[in-house]
């Protein structure tokens, strides 16, 4: 079967590095497996490829949305399953390149039949953790679906959210959907490469310099551009980013500058 080459693993573990250190020795197109770089004129926050390094080798699945315009797991497992097909068809090795595990998980082990979503819920959830926090969502999940309170921490809003409107619409538990999922047998040899990081004091300083690298480098203003924008606001996708989200917060009064920088590190 053609190989295909996953590159897994924490925020600042050095994934891009090594894609592009394969990109000069093997015929490759990466794709991104990120849940952040697919929005426009998010950059900066993002550490999305330079414009040398989209010239090195193709790129996919990057400033393909705007940030108004959510892109979900699904978009990604339709994307991706398309881009293998072309990559491969031009004789080319597909990289995989990214941490959003979720993302991985979904295009290597299937992905369940999912309900649609339920705007009015939705809202009603978002309002709930407004006024009394997400931990108070997290609690109500954790009465109706023990297993999947477990594997979601309290501080991923959008999966708590996702989580308690399935069951809030359909009196399932995500968790009883996705044990009936099915995989689905696809035409490829996968072959994972996770960075395991075993000092983890360096990983953790690595990720306060880059993050504080990339306030000098301008990500205050960038958020601020978007935070002007009459369509955009802190319930979406793209905002509740890493980074983004704190820098949003910090722009509406809501923290310090100090504050913004030690919860986004």
């Amino acid at each position: 079967m053609p190989p295909v080459v996953c590159i897994m693993g924490p925020t600042a573990s050095g994934k891009t590095a090594l894609a592009l250190a394969l990109a000069d020795r093997v015929p490759c197109e990466i794709i991104s497996v990120d849940s952040a770089l697919v929005y426009r004129g998010m950059d900066i926050g993002t550490a999305k490829p330079d414009a040398l390094e989209l010239q090195q080798v193709p790129h996919h699945l990057i400033d393909i949305r705007d940030p108004a315009d959510p892109y979900c797991v699904a978009d990604f497992r339709r994307d991706t399953l398309d881009l293998l097909k072309a990559v491969i068809g031009r004789n080319k090795l597909p990289v995989l390149v990214g941490g959003t595990m979720l993302y991985f998980r979904v295009l290597l082990d299937g992905m369940a039949s999912m309900p649609p979503t339920d705007l009015a819920i939705r809202e009603r959830i978002q309002q709930q953790a407004r006024e009394f926090g997400w931990a108070s969502i997290h609690e109500q999940l954790a009465e109706v679906d023990p297993h999947s309170a477990k594997v979601i921490h309290p501080h991923h809003s959008q999966r708590l959210s996702r989580a308690l409107e399935v069951f809030l619409s359909t009196g399932e538990t995500l968790s009883s959907l996705h044990a009936r999922q099915e995989a689905e047998l696809l035409p490829y040899h996968f072959s994972k490469l996770g960075l395991i990081i075993e000092n983890r004091q360096w990983l953790h300083r690595r990720i306060a310099d880059r993050f504080r690298c990339m306030i000098d480098q301008g990500l205050i203003e960038e958020v601020q551009a978007l935070h002007q924008r009459s369509d955009l606001h802190s319930d979406l996708p793209a905002i509740r980013a890493v980074g983004y989200r704190q820098v949003w917060d910090y722009l509406g009064g809501n923290l310090s500058r100090e504050e913004m920088i030690d919860r986004a590190i």
